[in-house]
C-alpha cells in the first residue's frame, strides 16, 4: 500500500499544508493580531495532520 492510497493519509497532509500555510503570516514582524491569534488553530492543525499521517499504517507510530 503506498503513501498516497488512504484517505486519511490525504486528509492529514492537506491539514499539514494548510495549517502551515496560516502559520505563515505570523511570522512576519508588525502582523495585525489576527494573524497572531491564527497560529494556534495553525499549529493544531499541523499537530492534527501529523497525527493522521504518523498513525495511518499499522505499525506502530515512532
Amino acid at each position: 500500500m503506498g503513501l498516497f492510497d488512504s484517505t486519511r493519509v490525504l486528509a492529514g497532509i492537506a491539514l499539514i499544508v494548510v495549517g502551515s500555510l496560516l502559520l505563515l503570516p505570523g511570522a512576519f514582524p508588525n502582523t495585525s493580531p489576527m494573524f497572531t491569534y491564527a497560529l494556534v488553530p495553525a499549529a493544531g492543525l499541523v499537530t492534527l495532520g501529523t497525527w493522521l499521517v504518523g498513525t495511518s499504517e499499522g505499525a506502530p507510530s515512532v
